[in-house]
């Protein structure tokens, strides 16, 4: 498996910068949120652009992982809304940022978004079926594009749409798309799923659902910053022969991003080898 920072965790640095820290601290690559790109159309950036982040980050030996983070900016966008005019917008926001992945070298697109999925209790069954039918255009994007766009399960404290990596399964499953799936954040795992996340990654990673993995405590902090335990985690992915990415992605950095980053790929390296060690055996 490989290991991505999400580049949010240190942009307070140039993008250079965080490629260059990144790789110093033996990460694989930069997951990227598109608003550390551009705070206001980040799926307008034009060829000439995209090229230039690409070549930076790929001057330090990494690649980009894939994005996350999608519908942060431009603002007013969502999956859910009842107006059409909005779920236009959202869609050719999508395409963009499908495009962006693509050009930059990605490979996946994680769709979590939470604000931008709210459903209103008086138009829930609507805002379903709205955000049904963008996510079936997005697989469609995406395939034609030769990237994944990966459904992301968040705990119900941030939505009630799509809470469970059973859910998010169920709907890749009807929209049957080679492009699209699900995958584990484990903050938000820790929180909503009843089986441990051990076995939700031996049930639908067999199946090939799950295609890729946040790594944060329930807590917001870095894996070794709280009390989930990460090592049934990476046994499960080396059991499972998992060789795709791992994004680390904590949201409350203590001390520091920089040192939430050092930490977590620490920690992660270590259980990884452990893990390792025990399948061996």
């Amino acid at each position: 498996m490989k290991f991505a920072l999400c580049n949010e965790v240190i942009r307070e640095l140039s993008l250079a910068e965080q490629a260059r820290f990144a790789s110093a601290l033996d990460y694989d690559g930069l997951e990227i949120a598109p608003f550390t790109l551009d705070e206001n159309a980040p799926h307008d950036m034009n060829a000439q652009q995209i090229r230039d982040i690409r070549r930076k980050i790929e001057a330090e030996g990494l690649q980009v992982s894939g994005l996350h983070w999608l519908l942060v900016c431009p603002a007013g966008l969502s999956i859910t809304d009842s107006d059409a005019d909005v779920r236009r917008r959202t869609r050719e926001v999508i395409s963009g940022l499908i495009r962006l992945c693509a050009e930059l070298g990605g490979g996946y697109l994680i769709h979590g978004s939470p604000q931008q999925r709210i459903l209103m209790s008086d138009s829930s069954e609507a805002g379903r079926a709205s955000a049904l039918e963008t996510l079936a255009f997005a697989a469609e994007e995406a395939r034609k594009a030769g990237v994944e766009y990966l459904l992301e399960p968040l705990s119900s404290d941030q939505t009630q749409f799509v809470n469970t990596v059973a859910e998010a399964a169920a709907i890749a499953e009807n929209i049957a798309s080679p492009a699209f799936a699900t995958m584990l954040d484990c903050c938000s795992g820790a929180k909503a799923e009843t089986q441990a996340l051990a076995d939700v990654l031996k049930e639908y990673l067999g199946k090939d659902l799950i295609r890729h993995v946040h790594v944060n405590d329930p807590n917001l902090r870095g894996p070794g910053q709280g009390e989930l335990d990460f090592l049934p985690i990476i046994e499960a992915l080396v059991a499972c022969r998992y060789e795709g990415w791992v994004g680390v992605e904590p949201f409350d950095y203590v001390p520091d991003g920089r040192a939430v980053a050092a930490r977590s790929i620490g920690t992660m390296k270590a259980l990884h080898d452990s893990a390792l060690r025990s399948h061996v055996q």
